[in-house]
């Protein structure tokens, strides 16, 4: 399972970038898709999860700002985060938990990541 994420950049602070990642390989079932991020010398932290069922949810950091959405049909999750802030500046991360085959268990895979940068 490949993972490939898009649309990271430079944006000024409040501004808005959305961020996408496609999920593509042997795929049975998708449990749940979703977005970390790290910055420099800190640890990666969640920034939204959207499972097959039932809410999203979001780090405490970007709730309200952020909106995660998942296409199913394109095995795609997306990222519209809005008014962003300096401290948003990281390298995020695509996570998908994948069932490749109908009598497998449900493997993480990551993506390669993408930087966002927010300047002041």
């Amino acid at each position: 399972v490949q993972l490939v994420e898009s649309g990271g950049g430079l944006v000024q602070a409040g501004g808005s970038l959305k961020l996408s990642c496609a999920a593509s390989g042997t795929i049975f079932s998708i449990i749940n898709m979703g977005w970390y991020r790290q910055a420099p010398e800190k640890q990666r932290e969640l920034v939204a999860l959207k499972p097959n069922a039932g809410n999203a949810e979001y780090g405490d950091s970007v709730r309200g700002r952020f909106t995660i959405s998942r296409d199913v049909t394109k095995n795609t999750v997306y990222l519209q985060m809005n008014s962003l802030k300096p401290e948003d500046t990281a390298v995020y991360y695509c996570r998908a938990a994948v069932q490749e085959y109908a009598d497998y268990g449900v493997e993480h895979h990551w993506g390669q990541g993408t930087q966002v940068t927010v300047s002041s």
